[in-house]
């Protein structure tokens, strides 16, 4: 009998990028339950939904992201997080605020990789 996928919520205020991360994970075989444009309806979906993977982008509307991700710990302490930054830039996020954090641009590799870590698991 084979498991069931691995779950996960993108979160990200630039359209473009919300469907660039869905298809990457849909790529690594992990199901997206929803996606959110903002940090209130994130939070929303993690409360209902328990995935074993947040996604959050930097694009998140007056730096919500940090807050994001410390109440998603609060929220939901099983699910692990992937935060995706420019590159260029040093994410403002203090030390442990996320599994992972992955640079843009990055190649579909380095995604694999950051979700592996992210998750624990050996992907692509």
């Amino acid at each position: 009998m084979e498991a069931p996928p691995p779950t996960a919520i993108v979160v990200s205020g630039d359209e473009e990028i919300r469907s660039l991360l869905r298809g990457l994970l849909k790529l690594q075989k992990f199901r997206v339950l929803g996606e959110a444009t903002g940090p209130t309806e994130g939070l929303e979906l993690l409360r209902n939904q328990s995935p074993a993977l947040l996604v959050v982008d930097a694009s998140l509307p007056s730096g919500a992201a940090p807050g994001l991700l410390a109440e998603a710990r609060r929220v939901s302490p099983g699910t692990r997080t992937l935060f995706v930054a420019p590159g260029g830039s040093t994410p403002a996020l203090p030390d442990g605020m996320a599994d992972v954090v992955l640079l843009r641009p990055f190649r579909l590799q380095e995604f694999a990789d950051a979700v592996g870590v992210a998750t624990g698991s050996a992907l692509g």
